[in-house]
C-alpha cells in the first residue's frame, strides 16, 4: 500500500496529536505508601520521591479519598514550589520541616499555575484535599509523624 506524501504527513500529524494527549494525561499509579500521623488523624500517603513521581504528582485525578494525600520528598533542602497546572482537583499543601514541623500550608486552586512556596528551606510536602488541614485545625508547627528518612 503506497501512502502520498501530503496522506503521511496528515498520518503522522495526527497520530502525534492523540500521543502527546495521552503524554499529557499522566497519572501516577502504583506508588509506594507510608502511614503518616497529622495530630489524632492517619494519613495514607503515597510517596512522590523519584523525579518522575514529582512531576507528575496529582495531576488528573478527579478524587482523592478523605484521609489519603501524596508526600513529596526531595534530595536536598530548598524552597520547593507547587503548581496545579494539570490538578483537576484542589488541594491544601503542607510544607514539613525534616523535623516532622509544618511550616507553612497553602490551599491550591485547582487547574492553576499560581505558586504555591515554603518560608524555608524544606524537603517534604504533603498534598491532601482543599481545607483537610483547616478542618482538622492542624496549623504550622504542628508535627507530622512516620516521614521516611533518607
Amino acid at each position: 500500500m503506497l501512502i502520498s506524501k501530503n496522506n503521511f504527513i496528515k498520518l503522522f500529524a495526527i497520530l502525534f496529536f492523540f500521543c502527546s494527549g495521552f503524554a499529557s494525561a499522566q497519572v501516577n499509579v502504583g506508588l509506594p505508601t507510608v502511614e503518616l500521623k497529622a495530630g489524632i488523624y492517619r494519613i495514607q500517603a503515597e510517596l512522590a520521591d523519584t523525579p518522575k513521581a514529582r512531576e507528575v504528582g496529582l495531576m488528573n485525578r478527579t478524587s482523592m479519598p478523605t484521609n489519603s494525600g501524596m508526600l513529596f520528598i526531595f534530595e536536598q533542602k530548598a524552597g520547593h514550589c507547587f503548581w496545579m497546572n494539570n490538578t483537576k482537583i484542589p488541594l491544601s499543601i503542607a510544607f514539613i520541616a525534616d523535623d516532622g514541623k509544618i511550616v507553612n500550608i497553602e490551599e491550591m486552586q485547582a487547574e492553576t499555575t499560581n505558586n504555591h512556596c515554603p518560608k524555608a528551606a524544606v524537603r517534604y510536602a504533603l498534598e491532601m484535599n482543599k481545607q483537610w488541614f483547616s478542618e482538622r485545625v492542624i496549623v504550622p508547627g504542628a508535627v507530622v509523624t512516620g516521614l521516611p528518612r533518607r
